[in-house]
């Protein structure tokens, strides 16, 4: 487990034999060092710098992400604020390869879903891609996310040892697929049946007597949001408790100076990634799962590198001695990287958390593209090509999918065409259609992407937005069991990160955001065309096989009654878009108004 992990021969023989790309040397061999302190031993300084660069949540984005997906939040000093276009791993690449120029010991590292729920250009090769792409990028660690598991166990194996699909095979004739170079770390991740680590739960990064160890966990909930199928066999663990143990574990070879990589968050109280979550007081900003975590885990770890929420963030939260720690996520689809500085004592082999030092730095696209990425995504591209671009629909504007709206005009679309292709009685007899926000994954942007011509939706950008392909259920819920549904979106589970499910035309209720839990859902408001939902009635209610077993935290699905299974959410989109929409009359983005919010 504290092996460094086989690097790529490319990777070998460019940093041997120095070869020619200043991006190639640049990853291979970070120049320059940034040493201090007094003498210690050897004409060796006492402390060093470690750079420590971070991402987390990448979900295949290899391309720019499209409209809001790929724009961050900067606010100036007046207090104005404006939008960034970021992301891209030609561009990524390009941001981590500089920042590493200047640091002599430099790890990156990610905490988790660097694939799954990705765009065609990934998805459409079981995130092969992304696995290729994240090599060059010279990742050295990441912990699983919940994604990692959207495929099953075998599946992120693969990924990990390489290996052709087990259905689809190789993609290119005569090449195999090598998998990851970096070690994928899934510490509270155990198999029943054994109670062994389903992958290795640490990794020690060393260089030159300087020794980092790495742990990394997924959320304990995981179960909750992935489907039944994709965590047969597993158990997921606290992730206090897991962190904890193995923070022992490396003590006791010596590793003193630990990082936990952790597939969980928190939400600032700003959406601008610069935003100070440390005001007024450290890690007052900041709330959510993670601030519960990173007060209990052992004041032993010196940093934490989050994710999950799609959040930004680097605030100082307390740890259990009340000592200030760095916690740090960098939101999503690889707009923002975090560097952080870990100074080092040789003497302690410890981090002097005094001096740690974070912050977010925007993926911008005014820098040079990074010419191997841009080779990768063009070979990939061309494989995809023929299935990518073929338009499904046209749109008069953009069909957004806005992260902290309750109701999205997109999940309107999407849960009117389910309920469409659903309300037939020989489809299932639908009355009306819900659906998670997790599971819409893009907006529709009316702008080209490539040489499809504006307001043309292609199949690629459909399937960026809904790529789980889940099968469409329709189900038999009472009335009461539809009201308890929409409760749990704001209580048990769902209390602390509310899941807004967005609900097809004609189906209306009333959030209160000034109550707190299951109170939010104002009583009598919940209607069906105009009609009180009775509590006694059978209601035929629609959705994706992943709520139907109860997944987000929605248990009450599961006591569904009478399910018919029809097409995937994917075709049911496409089929509403062909049917709605032509090159002179255009779909025009959905009315919101369904869920009247209260604040």
């Amino acid at each position: 487990m504290s092996a460094t992990p086989p690097k790529t021969r490319r990777r070998i023989l460019a940093a041997v034999a120095g070869l020619t790309t200043a991006g190639a040397l640049v990853a291979a061999m970070p120049a320059g060092a940034q040493e201090s302190g007094h003498g210690h031993g050897h004409g060796q300084s006492r402390t060093v710098d470690v750079q420590l660069l971070s991402f987390n949540d990448l979900h295949g984005n290899l391309e720019p992400p499209a409209g809001s997906a790929g724009r961050v939040t900067h606010t100036n000093e007046d207090g104005t604020t404006r939008t960034i276009d970021a992301g891209g791993v030609e561009y990524l690449a390009t941001h981590l390869r500089e920042a590493r120029k200047d640091s002599k010991y430099s790890v990156t590292a990610a905490a988790g879903d660097m694939v799954g729920a990705s765009p065609l250009l990934s998805g459409l090769f079981h995130d092969e891609p992304t696995i290729e792409a994240l090599n060059k990028l010279d990742l050295d660690v990441t912990s699983v996310g919940n994604h990692e598991f959207d495929e099953g166990a075998k599946e992120l194996a693969r990924l990990q040892n390489g290996g052709c699909h087990k259905t689809d095979g190789c993609y290119v004739e005569g090449e195999g697929f090598q998998g990851a170079d970096f070690p994928y770390l899934a510490a509270n991740v155990t198999k029943e049946k054994t109670g062994r680590p389903l992958l290795d739960p640490y990794f020690i990064w060393k260089k030159n007597g300087v020794r980092i160890g790495f742990i990394g966990v997924t959320l304990e909930g995981t179960p909750d949001i992935v489907t039944a199928e994709g965590v047969k066999g597993l158990k997921f663990g606290d992730e206090v408790e897991t962190i904890n143990k193995y923070t022992k574990i490396l003590e006791r070879k010596g590793v003193k100076s630990i990082v936990a990589l952790i597939h969980e968050g928190g939400a600032p109280a700003s959406s601008s990634y610069n935003y100070n979550c440390d005001s007024p007081g450290p890690g007052n900003g900041v709330s959510g799962p993670i601030v519960d975590i990173a007060k209990k885990v052992s004041p032993q770890v010196d940093a934490l590198v989050t994710g999950h929420t799609h959040q930004a963030y680097a605030c100082s939260i307390p740890d259990p001695s009340g000592k200030p720690r760095t916690v740090t996520s960098a939101a999503s689809f690889g707009k923002l990287y975090t560097d952080t500085t870990l100074t080092y004592d040789r003497r302690t082999n410890d981090i002097v958390r005094t001096a740690v030092a974070s912050a977010n730095h925007v993926v911008t696209r005014d820098v040079p593209k990074a010419e191997d990425m841009t080779r990768l995504i063009q070979r990939w591209n061309t494989l995809a090509a023929p299935i990518a671009s073929r338009p499904v629909g046209y749109i008069s504007a953009d069909i957004d999918n806005p992260f902290d709206a309750p109701e999205k005009p997109l999940g309107n679309l999407i849960t009117d065409a389910q309920l469409e292709g659903l309300a037939p009685a020989d489809k299932g007899g639908a009355q009306l259609a819900i659906m998670n926000p997790g599971g819409i994954r893009a907006g529709l942007v009316h702008k080209a992407t490539g040489s499809e011509g504006d307001g043309v939706v292609t199949y690629g950008e459909a399937f960026t937005v809904q790529p789980f392909t889940n099968m469409m259920n329709v189900v038999d819920l009472t009335g009461a069991q539809l009201i308890t549904t929409l409760k749990q979106q704001v209580s048990g589970a769902n209390q602390a990160v509310p899941k807004i499910l967005q609900v097809s035309k004609g189906f209306t209720y009333t959030l209160d955001l000034t109550k707190t839990g299951a109170d939010r859902v104002v009583d009598g408001s919940v209607k069906l065309n105009g009609e009180a939902i009775d509590p006694a009635k059978t209601y035929r209610v629609a959705m994706n096989e992943f709520l139907a077993g109860g997944g987000d935290g929605f248990a009450v699905l599961k006591e569904h009654k009478n399910k018919l299974v029809g097409a995937s959410d994917l075709e049911m989109l496409n089929a509403y878009l062909a049917a709605h929409s032509s090159a002179s009359a255009p779909l025009a983005p959905p009315a919101t108004g369904r869920i009247t919010v209260v604040k």
